[in-house]
């Protein structure tokens, strides 16, 4: 199986400079778990509900003053579209990754893999596997 096959198409995504509130909006409206960041046609980081809360509550910042790139996480991995989905589940699993942005042949993101996803591609077991070592307590 390819991962275009699994994957949820589609991706909505947002600049740096994007206010926080706004992408808090994006992940509520879209009802999805991560915004991707995107400068100069370069995936450059991704912002999670997860971003927000540690480093935008808890760091005490004033949140409206806080953009995407405050609070994203940079240095993100990412897959082919036509790569085998086995494969690309191991890189997540030693990765502890829950979504993964995915990229056509013209390295344009052109879905997300997530875990939801996966769950509706794989048999139960397998799926069980994976949720498990994505979920694990990092060491």
């Amino acid at each position: 199986m390819k991962v275009k096959e699994a994957m949820h198409e589609g991706v909505t995504w947002c600049s740096p400079d994007t206010p926080l509130s706004e992408v808090a909006k994006i992940l509520r409206d879209e009802d999805i778990g991560a915004v991707p960041v995107g400068e100069n046609d370069h995936l450059i980081g991704m912002v999670t509900d997860r971003d927000i809360t540690c480093r935008g509550v808890v760091e005490g910042s004033e949140l409206s003053s806080l953009t995407a790139r405050d609070v994203m996480t940079e240095g993100i991995e990412w897959c082919w579209e036509d790569d085998d989905m086995h494969e690309v589940l191991h890189k997540m699993e030693s990765l502890q990754l829950r979504r993964m942005p995915v990229m056509n042949s013209e390295k344009r993101m052109v879905g997300i893999l997530s875990l939801g996803d996966i769950s509706h591609s794989l048999a139960h077991d397998q799926c069980g596997e994976f949720a498990s070592c994505v979920s694990a307590h990092h060491s």
